[in-house]
């Protein structure tokens, strides 16, 4: 199966001058663990993902103030879409991380997580015996 398969084609893109409370509203309101970050004129494509908002709100940071620029991952690994998923799991176990954008044409066109990975290996769940 590749990552065209099983990412997610609904991309959350914000910009660096969000703030981290907007960027979590966001994400809730679209139920993601992340969002792509947009900077034509700095960074390019980087990615703001939970847990750069929780570290930050866990050192005391204002989330009104804080900036997702500030918190942005900007050293990204990127998948394609023909990408098989045991090679985007591979990149995310060895990078430490649980998303990836997906590029095509230097677009992002997607995310695929480790969720999203996991839901195409799992075997669908079998009714329990009555």
């Amino acid at each position: 199966m590749l990552v065209r398969d099983a990412m997610s084609t609904v991309v959350l893109t914000i910009g660096p001058a969000h703030t981290l409370r907007k960027s979590s509203a966001l994400m809730a309101a679209r139920r993601v663990g992340a969002a792509v970050v947009l900077d034509p004129d700095g960074i390019g494509i980087g990615i703001l993902t939970e847990r750069d908002i929780l570290n930050s709100i866990g050192l005391g940071q204002n989330p009104d103030t804080e900036r997702a620029h500030a918190h942005t991952t900007t050293d990204v690994v990127f998948a394609a879409p023909t990408w098989t998923l045991e090679e985007a799991a591979r990149a995310m176990s060895h990078g430490g991380f649980r998303h990836l954008i997906v590029l095509d044409h230097g677009e992002p066109v997607g995310i695929v997580s480790v969720r999203d990975i996991i839901r195409c290996w799992a075997p669908l769940r079998q009714p329990a015996p009555a």
